[in-house]
């Protein structure tokens, strides 16, 4: 006879089993883009990663650093490996859940399940658990170092423990596993909130146990009540302990004159003393729900403990210190996530609405030798009441976003929105385009993996509307439907049979759903695709998968009396679903030989000069920087300035430490200068027949806070401002002669004076660190700037910049009028790019390069552009060919699609020699730009981005070809470009030089 438990028990791990091996065949080998490359490096050496921070992550990942037994080449990859082993763990409780679940519906005591109950649900539990497994977003975050991997299992141990009490009887045995769903809650918060979304689920599966008759009244006060846990963690014990703490000090040291942490010890004698007592209390007075609750509040809180890593290790000072969280009052900023600003999420402004007043909110302190000083106010904006809304979803007043809200909500410049755009908004964009399309990726199909792609169904299968570059797309996916359909077979199966739990597992997909995307209440354009937010509802719909099983199960009995050989049918019908996912996901989730997250960063630091200070700007240019030095310990005389850092104080005070190798960077002003509250802004203010002012003289005046710059607002603060927007930077050309700096070839660009224009109506203060940086470095240390923070900064140094790879340095010689070409040291770049770049894995064709792979080798193969064109220049056509050739040997087209820079090397390759090749590049980016515009047109959409340079390629060909006497080859493309614009398809915008 068949013990269930026991095979309930090996078939879970099984499944583990089957989904571990799957994610570390699978797993990135390297730090992947986006943020794996900073945790993988703070938690190597045990750093402070951004707001709010993941400090048990940050233990957990280090221990799996050790298994790389001392090569850093391979701590990313045993970090990777802990984001399979717990994606893993994730797919076991899973598993566990689906077999609860159906043991509620066939409504099983323990050890009277027969054999085809056994058999029923573990097929219930292996298809919905593998359907989980294979999908698209889970499996995305299972095999990189991320929080998400992590935080998914302790949301799958939650509902299974939770699932796992609904079972027990005994009370003594309830309390102690809700002790212990509390303390994985508690544990939790030190990796990601997420969990804390499933309390309101949770709380009905408590209610419905407790009470044997619920009612509608009942469930809505349960959900109540769990929303109120939730918020109680969320708002008052993470945040709110620390703030009251907080208060507490700053009154004892500033008003009573106690020493520095006097209230925090009183706040933590009294707060740890209250809870202790209220236990004792309980005990005496036999009060079993106030212990249960004091005790679960107790291993919250020693859960949450992990958080005391961040403040001791921002005390020492390493070398990734994110918002430095030193002390209470800026530990409790970094809690509360301050510096990533406010969405309104009940009532606010719509985007139109006119700003009218801006009030002083609460202080902002700063620890000082003298107490807690106040330093500045947290501004509250104040918004026409006229044009404010409840529920606001339009609500951002940035220009860009607002265009973006009218092309979607298609208003006219100067047409107000309404309250029904304001919901159109939430219900196509927001719950539309940012839930549910990214919940049919996982369940339908996802179209490919470009930008904003929608999601396919089971037609799309079947038709031939896709044109061959989105067939070939290796995340062009298609799943006919089937965990659609078997998910809603499930649903309805569970709410039918056993509405309790369907109310549970309903209220976990809507939670970790549309509940969360309504909270989050996303603006209309992010910096990448979000769907691994919402794992947790995909989660409780792979539930009903495996609910499906028990569900046709249940219609073949009708047929067939042996409920073994139904289960067994059941299984059968339904696992190749699940195998489908898998077979269509491989490719696009197979991380395997990819490299290039790590080597740009790695080309981005052998562009420079030693010595240098390497200015970055976003998350992709800075992260992989961060891995490579911290972690494989490559070019760390480099100092890595984080542009969007450079506006704060901490990080400027971090700056002038010596870091690894490299010196720290010399400054005139000083902490007084540049500390939180002082010159944050300075407008321009243009003062009559002052067209410049020296820089040198400018930062004098500031660093001695001269009257002469004081802008008075007319509040009780003053602030220094910019009297003019040029400012001018004198050169000594002898000392920067002599030095070698300068190359040969634009020596006869120096000049003795530059100047470092304010583009805009006002400078930053980390602009403004920058003039200070360039003006005291006096050219002792080379400075570069990658492309993303040269487009960032509001100064105009385009001029002054030449290129020697990847970087741009800074240098004092000016781009003469008429060059439309960027300037190139073309000695140093060509042995850059040819002897010190790596582009490992770029040229396999097998190899899975997603978007922002593709980006990135379109920024490499734009330099190598940039310096052939600067090699023609000096009618070197020898190395000019030579780097052509080597970027297209190493980026080819058959593993990285031919792009926009590709586009722009074909008359490169024609003034080479080279018309192979340059015809073999317009014939693939021809057909592809076609296919493309034909397919828009076909499907009605709306011409984005790639739709318009595919047509800017086409233009720009059919000229060029002409003039090289490819007269068949450009009528052929011309009258291609006129079927799809007409006859007057005009000229392209796209420079080759």
């Amino acid at each position: 006879m068949l013990e269930y438990k026991k095979v309930n028990n090996l078939t879970g791990w099984l499944v583990f089993l089957i989904a571990t091996t799957v994610y570390i065949l699978t797993v990135e080998q390297t730090a992947s883009f986006w943020d794996p490359g900073e945790f993988i490096a703070v938690s190597y050496k045990l750093q402070v990663p951004h707001p709010p921070g993941a400090p048990f992550f940050l233990l957990v990942y280090r221990m799996f650093a050790f298994l790389a037994m001392g090569n850093e080449l391979a701590v990313a990859y045993w970090m990777n490996i802990g984001s399979a082993l717990f994606s893993g763990l994730t797919i076991l409780f899973l598993f566990w859940s689906i077999t609860l679940f159906g043991r509620k519906i066939f409504q099983i005591k323990a050890g009277e399940e027969s054999k085809g109950q056994i058999f029923s649900l573990m097929g219930a539990g292996i298809v919905g658990s593998l359907a989980y497994t294979f999908s698209d977003s889970f499996w995305f975050s299972a095999v990189e170092a991320e929080v998400y991997a992590m935080s998914s299992f302790f949301t799958s141990i939650v509902i299974w423990a939770f699932l796992k009490w609904d079972t027990l009887t005994d009370p003594k045995e309830e309390n102690k596993w809700l002790i212990f769903i509390a303390y994985l809650v508690g544990l939790s918060i030190g990796v990601h909130l997420l969990n804390l979304v499933t309390l309101p689920a949770l709380a009905l599966i408590y209610y419905f146990k407790k009470y044997p008759n619920p009612n509608l009244k009942g469930a809505i006060i349960s959900l109540f009540l769990g929303g109120v846990a939730l918020i109680a963690i969320n708002n008052i014990i993470i945040p709110g302990l620390p703030s009251i703490a907080g208060s507490i000090e700053i009154f004892f040291v500033n008003s009573i004159g106690l020493p520095f942490g006097s209230g925090i010890v009183v706040f933590s004698a009294l707060f740890i003393g209250s809870l202790i007592y209220g236990i004792l209390y309980s005990i005496k007075k036999q009060k079993v729900i106030l212990n249960t609750i004091l005790l679960s509040l107790t291993f919250i809180l020693i859960g949450y403990g992990s958080y005391a890593l961040i403040i001791i290790r921002a005390n020492q000072n390493p070398v990734i210190n994110e918002n430095a969280p030193k002390d209470i009052i800026s530990y409790i900023s970094y809690l509360k996530r301050e510096q990533y600003g406010y969405r309104p999420l009940l009532h606010g402004q719509y985007f139109d609405a006119e700003l009218v007043d801006q009030v002083e909110g609460s202080p902002i302190y700063l620890k000082t030798p003298n107490g807690y000083e106040i330093v500045d106010y947290n501004n509250v904006n104040k918004y026409d009441p006229e044009r404010t809304t409840i529920l606001p979803r339009i609500y951002s007043t940035q220009d860009r976003h607002k265009q973006i809200y009218r092309s979607k909500l298609g208003l006219r410049e100067g047409e107000k929105p309404t309250f029904g755009d304001n919901l159109y908004f939430m219900f196509s964009h927001q719950l539309g385009h940012m839930y549910w399309r990214y919940f049919m990726w996982n369940f339908s199909g996802r179209e490919s993996d470009f930008s904003d792609a929608p999601w396919i169904g089971i037609t799309d299968f079947f038709s031939d509307k896709f044109p061959n570059y989105i067939k070939e797309n290796k995340a062009h996916n298609n799943y006919l439907m089937l965990p659609l359909i078997l998910g809603i077979i499930g649903l309805l199966f569970q709410a039918k049979r056993d509405s309790k739990s369907f109310y549970v597992n309903a209220m976990l997909f809507l939670m970790m759903g549309v509940v969360l995307v309504l909270y989050l209440n996303s603006p209309p354009v992010e910096p990448r695709e979000r769907d691994y937010i919402y794992v947790g509802s995909f989660y409780a719909f792979a539930i009903w998968i495996g609910l499906s099983v028990l569900a046709i199960v249940d219609v073949l009995g009708k047929f067939n009396k042996n409920l073994v050989a139904s289960a067994v049918i059941a299984t059968a019908i339904t696992l190749p679903v699940p195998f489908l996912m898998a077979q269509q996901n491989w490719d696009d989730h197979n991380r395997k030989g990819r490299y290039l997250s790590v080597d740009s960063a790695r080309n981005f630091l052998a562009s420079c000069a030693p010595n240098a200070i390497l200015f970055t700007g976003g998350d992709n240019d800075t992260f992989p920087l961060w891995y490579v030095q911290e972690v494989e310990g490559f070019r760390t005389d480099v100092r890595v300035v984080v542009l969007s850092y450079f506006d704060t104080d901490w990080y400027m005070e971090q700056m002038t430490r010596k870091v690894n190798e490299s010196d720290p960077l010399p400054f005139s002003l000083t902490y007084d200068n540049y500390k939180k509250g002082t010159n944050d802004v300075l407008y321009v203010y243009e003062r009559e027949g002052l067209d410049a002012i020296s820089a040198r003289e400018y930062l004098r005046l500031l660093k001695n806070n001269s009257d002469l710059l004081k802008l008075g607002t007319g509040g009780r603060m003053t602030y220094n401002m910019v009297p003019s927007r040029n400012l001018i930077l004198d050169v000594d050309i002898e000392k920067v002669y002599n030095s070698g700096i300068i190359p040969e070839e634009l020596e006869y660009l120096m000049v003795d004076q530059m100047n470092l224009r304010v583009k805009g109506n006002y400078l930053t203060k980390g602009n403004m660190m920058l003039i200070d940086l360039i003006t005291t470095n006096n050219w002792e240390r080379p400075i570069y700037f990658n492309n993303t923070s040269m487009a960032t900064i509001t100064l105009d140094l385009e001029d002054y910049v030449v290129m020697e790879g990847l970087t741009y340095r800074l240098l004092p010689v000016r781009k003469p009028m008429g060059m439309r070409t960027e300037m190139v040291n073309t000695d140093v770049a060509y042995t850059n790019v040819m002897e010190k770049f790596a582009l490992r894995g770029m040229n396999d064709p097998s190899n899975y390069f997603d978007d922002e792979f593709r980006r990135f080798t379109s920024n490499h193969r734009s330099a190598i552009n940039s310096i052939a064109i600067a090699l023609l220049d000096e009618d070197d056509l020898e190395r000019a060919a030579d780097i052509l050739k080597f970027s297209l040997e190493k980026m080819p087209h058959e593993a990285i699609p031919y792009d926009l820079a590709s586009g722009q090397m074909v008359p490169l390759l024609f003034e080479v020699g080279e018309d192979d090749l340059a015809l073999d590049i317009v014939e693939k980016v021809s057909v592809r730009s076609i296919e493309m515009i034909d397919f828009y047109q076909r499907t009605g959409r709306d011409y984005d981005r790639d739709a318009l340079i595919s047509i800017e390629m086409l233009k720009f060909f059919v000229p060029l070809l002409e003039e090289r006497g490819y007269t068949e080859l450009s009528s052929q493309l011309k009258k291609d470009l006129e079927r799809f614009l007409g006859p007057s398809s005009g000229g392209s915008l796209i420079n080759p030089r």
